[in-house]
C-alpha cells in the first residue's frame, strides 16, 4: 500500500476549495517537493495559503482543519513561525502530513517584483541556518501548482517568474564575490583553531556558490536543505562541486593545520565554480 494512499489530487482540490471560501484567503497552491516533481513516496503536501492580514479568519482555518482531520488542530497565526516562515498549521489527513503555509498576499508581491528587479536579502529565520532568503517567496509562487486562484493572482505572478529573472540570476552570480572573503576570515579562525567559526564560514561560502549555479542554471531555490547535493542534479554542468564540497565541509577537522588544508581545498573548489559561473552565458552552459 503506498505511504498516503488518502491525499489524492481531488481531496488538495476539496480542501483548497474549502480554504478559499474562508474570508481573507485569496490563493491556494500545492508548493515544496511535490509541486516541483522530485518529492519521495512519503513527503508532505505543503498547501501555500495565501492571505490579505487585514481579513484573514484564523478561526475559520481552525474550523476548516478539524473538518479535515476530525480533531482541535492548532494554527500559528500571522507570524507565529516567525517573520517569514510566518504561519500556517500541521494536519494529518487520513493517515498523511499536510501542510497549510501562510503567505500574505502584499509581502509576496514585494517579492516578486524585487526577485525581477535583482534585489534579495537573507535574514535570521528559525530552521534556517543561512537565513531566509526573501525572493523564495517568488520562487514558491514560481514552482506553485495553483488549486484555487479565483482572481488569478498566482497566474500573474507566475506569468512575471518564468523564465527565471536574468536580474536575479545576475545578482546571485555577482554575489560569489564574498566567497573570498568569508573564507579570510575562516582563516583566521583556524589559526585559533575556533573549528565552529570555520565551519561556519565555509558552509556559508559553499552555499552561496550553490545558490549562484542554481540561480545560473534558472532553478529556483526555497531552502537550503538539500542545496548543496542538489547542484549536481541541476541541467547545467557543474562537474564535481557537490562531491567534493561535501568531501571537505564533512573532513574540516579541529586542528589548525586541517583546519587550514581543509579551507585550502574549499577554496580552490570555489574558485573553479565561480571562474565556470563568470564564463558561462545565462543558462549556465
Amino acid at each position: 500500500m503506498p505511504p498516503h494512499p488518502g491525499v489524492t489530487d481531488d481531496l488538495l482540490s476539496r480542501m483548497a476549495d474549502d480554504l478559499i471560501g474562508i474570508n481573507g484567503v485569496s490563493a491556494v497552491a500545492l508548493g515544496g517537493s511535490r509541486a516541483r516533481g522530485d518529492h519521495a513516496a512519503d513527503s508532505d503536501h505543503d498547501l501555500g495559503v495565501h492571505y490579505r492580514r487585514d481579513q484573514l479568519d484564523v478561526a475559520g482555518l481552525a474550523t476548516v482543519a478539524e473538518k479535515w482531520t476530525g480533531r482541535p488542530t492548532p494554527i500559528a497565526g500571522p507570524g507565529q513561525w516567525g517573520p517569514w516562515v510566518d504561519g500556517g498549521a500541521w494536519l494529518r489527513v487520513a493517515d498523511s502530513p499536510v501542510d497549510w503555509i501562510l503567505r500574505e498576499v502584499d509581502r509576496v508581491e514585494e517579492q516578486v517584483r524585487r526577485a525581477i528587479a535583482g534585489d534579495f536579502a537573507f535574514h535570521t529565520q528559525p530552521g534556517h541556518p543561512l537565513g531566509f532568503l526573501d525572493v523564495s517567496y517568488a520562487g514558491e509562487v514560481a514552482i506553485a501548482v495553483p488549486l484555487a486562484d479565483p482572481t488569478s493572482l498566482l497566474a500573474r505572478w507566475k506569468r512575471h517568474l518564468n523564465p527565471y529573472p536574468d536580474a536575479l540570476r545576475a545578482a546571485l552570480v555577482a554575489n560569489t564575490w564574498q566567497v573570498e572573503f568569508v573564507l579570510g576570515a575562516a582563516r583566521k579562525g583556524a589559526r585559533r583553531e575556533d573549528s565552529a567559526y570555520v565551519v561556519l564560514c565555509c558552509t556559508h561560502a559553499a552555499m552561496m556558490c550553490a545558490h549562484a549555479w542554481c540561480a545560473q542554471a534558472g532553478v529556483w531555490v526555497t531552502n537550503e536543505k538539500g542545496l548543496i547535493p542538489g547542484v549536481a542534479q541541476l541541467p547545467v554542468e557543474t562537474g564535481t562541486f557537490s562531491r567534493d564540497v561535501q568531501e571537505i565541509l564533512g573532513h574540516l577537522g579541529s586542528s589548525g593545520s586541517e583546519l587550514h588544508k581543509g579551507i585550502d581545498d574549499l577554496q580552490d573548489v570555489l574558485g573553479a565554480a565561480i571562474r565556470h559561473l563568470s564564463e558561462s552565458d545565462p543558462r549556465g552552459q
